[in-house]
Parts: structure tokens; sequence; C-alpha cells
């Protein structure tokens, strides 16, 4: 379909990405997963690899094409301990993508990112480029979260099905109707774990307009700023993780040794806490971090100090890097950070969804970071 699609998007608006580029979406799709998406760096490995075989990963920004354009939503669904322990095959993107043209009898016009935390910022670009199609620069979620109907896409009234699921052996699930988003995240739980704990899934076709009204703003271009700001501390030696707080609004909340750490698979998710025992400006403080596939509470002695939504993302302390929660071991030393969340994550609406207690702490209450200023174009 793609040699005889009629474009719609100027290609002179697309940006091609450059393996430095990538370089920086490593770092900063890590620091914004929060610890969940996925292991930015495997990802990144079949990124490269398709660019040594000749396609292009193109950007394109969210106004420059055409508000009826048909554009599919994409990410890898599972635990994120599961693609350390196997690699995707690389081609269970664009199975999706050719399976949800024939379901739908209609060619698809972009790839959407549905989470621009981790390998998720990584795996659309892959079935884009495969696909000959260009990826927006936005996504769902504006970080990682584990389940599905956690992006703004079906918060704000999108239906998720038909949805089409691959894995790497081959298989091919598709979802024709669910009653809800919520029951559509839990049927497609309930296969992943059937084919081994990793997938990809791409969900029902969205017009360009409404990706345009609903999608976390520049995903790609504010991933990459963060990763280029690091690496730019990095090298004139000075702190990156106070480069990425500046960047982003963000604060240092802890410096912490991981003293006891709980993590295991449950029901298709990375489950678990850690505790740390501060150091230097924290000495004497302790604090701890919940985990389901991502960081969701941060407590300091005991009391709650920063929740989902916003985002709570550890680094190691010396280069800034980010610790995804499959990556964390005990005696690392790690900095805490906290980074407000994007505006639409933080409306009732949303909160419903993606507050502490959706994730079940119904007895924490929502008090958000103060908001950065953000750009007018956003």
């Amino acid at each position: 379909m793609a040699e005889t699609r009629k474009l719609k998007y100027d290609e002179a608006n697309l940006r091609t990405l450059t393996v430095e580029d990538l370089d920086a979406l490593e770092i900063g799709s890590g620091i914004l997963g929060t610890g969940g998406g996925g292991n930015p760096y495997q990802g990144k490995l079949l990124v490269l690899e398709a660019m040594k075989a000749g396609y292009e990963m193109r950007i394109l920004a969210t106004d420059a094409i055409e508000p009826d354009a048909l554009c599919m939503s994409l990410g890898g669904i599972g635990a994120p301990v599961v693609g350390v322990e196997r690699i995707r095959e690389g081609r269970e993107g664009l199975r999706c993508l050719r399976a949800m043209e024939e379901l739908i009898r209609a060619p698809i016009d972009a790839i959407v990112c549905e989470e621009i935390g981790g390998a998720n910022s990584m795996n659309p670009l892959v079935t884009a480029a495969l696909g000959g199609l260009p990826i927006l620069d936005c996504d769902g979620m504006g970080r990682a979260f584990p389940e599905m109907q956690m992006t703004t896409f079906s918060i704000y009234g999108h239906s998720s099905t038909p949805s089409v699921m691959c894995d790497l052996h081959g298989n091919a699930v598709i979802f024709s109707h669910a009653v809800s988003e919520v029951w559509h995240e839990r049927m497609a739980r309930a296969c992943v774990v059937a084919q081994g704990g990793g997938a990809m899934l791409a969900t029902a076709p969205m017009q360009a307009h409404y990706v345009h009204q609903y999608g976390i703003p520049k995903s790609y271009t504010k991933a990459i700023a963060i990763g280029e700001a690091v690496i730019r501390a990095r090298k004139a030696q000075e702190d990156p993780i106070a480069a990425v707080c500046e960047l982003e609004g963000g604060r240092r909340i802890f410096n912490g040794k991981i003293t006891d750490l709980k993590r295991h698979l449950r029901g298709g998710f990375a489950v678990g806490e850690l505790e740390l025992a501060g150091f230097d400006d924290f000495s004497g403080q302790t604090a701890g971090v919940a985990i389901q596939n991502e960081f969701l509470i941060f407590r300091r002695n005991g009391e709650v100090e920063v929740c989902v939504p916003d985002l709570i993302v550890l680094l190691d302390v010396d280069t800034g890097y980010p610790i995804t929660t499959e990556m964390l071991r005990y005696g690392q030393r790690v900095a805490v950070i906290a980074i407000p969340c994007h505006d639409l994550l933080r409306t009732a609406r949303a909160l419903e969804v993606v507050g502490p207690a959706a994730f079940g702490y119904p007895d924490i209450a929502y008090s958000p970071l103060p908001a950065p200023v953000r750009e007018a174009a956003e």
C-alpha cells in the first residue's frame, strides 16, 4: 500500500533523525519513561539495524499533516523485564500495520507513538520506517504508564478497538470490539501473558486532527532535547541532573543508595518497591518508591511527596543516565528527580484514569508539582 498511497503531508516538513539524535533519544526517552516503557538501548539497536539497511526515521509535526489523515497508534505491551531476556524480532509492528490496513480496508498515513517513555519511543520508529511512513512528533502519555487505557487518546474519548496485537512468533490477534478501554486492556494483557510477556499492539486509527488536539505535543523533540542536555553537561563536566531539571522544570528530591528491592512479575506487570538510604544533603533520611512497570509513588520518611501522573525518575547519581525498573540493583546510588506532567494528564477526567487511585492508592490525593512554563505553540 505504501507505493500507491497519496501523501497527506508535505515531505519538506519531515525531520530525518541522525544517529546522534538516536543517542539523545535513548537518554531522553529513558528519563521520560519514569522507569518503564522497556529498555531504550535495546530499542535503539533495532532502529540502528533498520538505518543500516537503508531505512529513514522521519518525524512530522502534528499540524503538518492533513486533518483527515489516518494515524495509527502503536506501542509495546508486556512487562519491561521480558525485553531484557527476550529481544524483539523487529517486524512485529509492521505486521500490526499491515493487518490493520487489511482490517479497515484503507491505508494508514502516519504512525503515532503510544508512549514516549523507554523502548516504546523506538519501536514505532522502526514500524514507520519499514512501512514507508512518517511518525508524528507527539505521543499519548508524555511519559510511560503501565496500562493501555492510560493514553490521552483513550482518556478523551477514542475507542482503541479494533486493535491488532502481534508477537515475535508470528501470531496476530485482532480485538474487534471491547465494551470499554479497561476491558480492552484486560483482554490484551491476558493474551500477552500467553504470548510470553511481550508483544506489539496497534490501536484503532485516529484522524490527524484528533491526534493534534489530544496528543502530548512535541514528544520526540522534547526527548531528544533532554538527551542532548545530558550529553552536553557531561562533555562540559557539569551536572547532567541539574541540566535535566532546568530544562523540564523539575527538581532533585533525593540522593540515596538502594538498600532493599522487591520486584516480581504479576499479571503481565513488573511490580514491587524499593527502599533508599539518603546520602549527601539527604543523609539520615529514608525514601521508598512504589513500582508498577514505572515509578508511581515517592515517599520520604514514610510520607508521600510525589505521585502519578507527575514523573518520578531515577538517575545514576554520577552520569545522569536513567535507570529503568528492570535494571535496578541493590547498592546502586541514585538521584531521584520529580518532573511535572503535561496539563492533559491533570484534568479531573485524566486523574480518574492515571491518578493514584487508578493504581490502587485511593487514600493518596494528587498534589501537582508546579507546572513548567510551556511554549504558546503547545
